[in-house]
C-alpha cells in the first residue's frame, strides 16, 4: 500500500516488519485513530502528529506528517506555521487548545496543567480528549521510534526553498 500511495516502501516499515505481530497491532491502532468516524477532525490530528513529530525531533515524522497535513489542510500555510503556531492567526480557539495539550503531554515529564485542560474542555467532549491523548501518545511512540534508530526523511514534503532530500 506504502508503495502504491508513495512510490516507496517508507523507513519505519523496514524496521517495524522486523517484528510483524507488533507491526499489525500498530497497525490496527494506527487505523482505529485515522478512522471515519473519529471524533478529531482529519486536520487536527495531522496537526497534532506534526507538532508532536517536531517537538520530538523525528526527521521522518515531521515530513510524513507535513505531507498528510499539507494534503488535508489543501495546501503548506499550517506545515509552515505549526513550529510557531502561538505567533500565527492561521489557527483557531480549537486547534490552539489542542496544540498546548500537545506540546504538554510530549513534555518530559508531562505537564499538563489546569489551565490546558479548561481550554481543551472548552472545546472537545471526554471522548475527543481521551482520543486525541492516544493519538498523542501514539505519535510519540512513534516519533521516538524513529528518532532512536535515525530513520531519515524520504523527502515526502519538500517545503518551497528547500532541497528534495532535506
Amino acid at each position: 500500500m506504502q508503495k502504491k500511495h508513495y512510490g516507496e516502501v517508507l523507513n519505519p516499515l523496514r524496521w517495524w516488519g522486523r517484528m510483524p505481530r507488533l507491526f499489525w497491532l500498530v497497525a490496527l491502532f494506527v487505523g482505529f485513530l485515522e478512522r471515519k468516524k473519529s471524533p478529531l477532525n482529519p486536520v487536527l490530528r495531522s496537526l497534532l502528529m506534526t507538532r508532536v513529530s517536531q517537538v520530538c525531533h523525528c526527521a521522518f515524522c515531521i515530513d510524513a506528517n507535513a505531507l498528510r497535513l499539507a494534503e488535508r489542510s489543501g495546501g503548506l500555510e499550517k506545515v509552515q506555521a505549526v513550529a510557531t503556531w502561538r505567533d500565527s492567526a492561521l489557527f483557531s480557539d480549537e486547534e490552539r487548545a489542542a496544540l498546548a495539550y500537545a506540546e504538554a503531554v510530549t513534555a518530559t515529564p508531562p505537564a499538563v496543567d489546569d489551565a490546558i485542560k479548561t481550554a481543551l474542555r472548552r472545546h472537545f467532549s471526554e471522548e475527543a480528549i481521551t482520543e486525541m491523548t492516544a493519538l498523542l501518545a501514539f505519535q510519540n511512540l512513534s516519533a521516538r521510534f524513529n528518532a532512536a534508530l535515525e530513520i531519515p526523511s524520504q523527502g515526502l514534503c519538500a517545503m518551497p526553498g528547500e532541497k528534495p532530500d532535506a
